[in-house]
């Protein structure tokens, strides 16, 4: 009878120790991943859930240049402020322009200045320059030769490069891509026809991924040049503020979307950091395809809480996940 009793008491307690689990577990949304364990996968503490399964730590919301008019809507969000009245200026006298800008989100604040200088299509035509430019564009920018072999991987990660790494090559932008979608609550998401555009959530993904595997897998102040370089490259003025009416006025690339942009690029940034302390990156890590699909089911968590969105999940299976694991192991020399 005694034997019994124990049984009893042994049988409540392991239901109740299951009842916890899937409770837990279901606060978390973790049901659909028991199939997908990894050695990259870990239990989320229910009083951490925030950091770990939401927004990383990272309190600022990403974004959507397709959610503003112009550039007066976006100043409503973010303060742009120029170190001089450019406008009062002659060509000589703002050729040195610097631009200050500042987003207050969620208890976060993002402060990024960018000054006028070289950008992507400078360091690319290097190449036909003069001796004397090249020396002359060491001593000035002395990053671009020091970080000379990282760029050069960087820019084949930006890049489907089929002829190097075969057929199906992946990009950046391919996982932008995804991610858009990846997207499963449509009527969340879209809140106008512009969303599902370019400048909508792909442009968004695409900036923020980017900079935070950069971040991640190379440096933070990689990055950082590597956006500034980006974003000189796509509007020059945007240091300055002297925008013609028609850079105001386009809907491809306008002043507003690059300022976007470098938000975008800071807050992709700290996801880096907080992603590869997550996973303990370094320069002796390999980049698996599971350790690349929980590190993107990571971005997107925090995409799904910063937009509000939901969102599939990537799988370690899937050939673009299993492809740029290995162009990234290629490029870095890992095996």
């Amino acid at each position: 009878m005694k034997l019994i009793h124990l049984n009893f008491l042994y049988c409540l307690l392991l239901a109740a120790v299951l009842i916890s689990c899937i409770f837990s577990c279901r606060q978390v949304n973790l049901e659909d991943t028991f199939g997908l364990s990894t050695q990259w996968e870990t239990a989320s503490n229910s009083n951490n859930k925030s950091e770990t399964c939401c927004n990383l730590g990272v309190r600022s919301r990403v974004l959507l240049s397709s959610r503003f008019k112009n550039l007066a809507h976006l100043k409503t969000v973010v303060s742009i402020q120029y170190e001089k009245d450019y406008f009062k200026l002659d060509s000589n006298e703002y050729s040195e322009s610097i631009v200050n800008l500042t987003y207050s989100n969620n208890g976060e604040k993002i402060v990024r200045s960018m000054s006028s200088g070289v950008s992507q299509n400078d360091i690319l035509n290097l190449q036909k320059a003069s001796y004397f430019t090249r020396t002359c564009f060491v001593l000035v920018h002395p990053i671009a030769i020091r970080k000379r072999g990282e760029l050069d991987d960087v820019y084949m990660l930006s890049r489907r490069k089929p002829a190097f790494f075969g057929p199906g090559d992946m990009s950046f932008y391919d996982f932008a891509e995804a991610s858009f979608k990846n997207i499963n609550t449509l009527n969340l998401a879209y809140q106008n026809a512009r969303d599902s555009s370019e400048k909508g959530y792909i442009n968004t993904f695409n900036h923020v991924t980017a900079q935070a595997i950069i971040t991640s897998f190379f440096s933070e102040e990689l990055a950082d040049f590597i956006a500034d370089l980006h974003e000189r490259n796509n509007m020059a003025e945007i240091t300055s503020g002297r925008f013609t009416s028609r850079q105001l006025l386009d809907s491809f690339n306008s002043p507003e979307d690059n300022y976007i942009d470098i938000i975008n690029n800071e807050i992709g940034q700290r996801l880096g950091i907080k992603l590869r302390e997550k996973y303990q990156l370094n320069d002796e890590t390999i980049c698996t395809p599971d350790l690349l699909t929980a590190y993107l089911n990571d971005i997107q968590s925090y995409y799904m809480w910063a937009l509000e969105i939901g969102m599939d999940k990537f799988r370690s299976n899937d050939e673009r996940i299993v492809k740029f694991s290995n162009k990234i192991n290629a490029l870095l020399n890992r095996s």
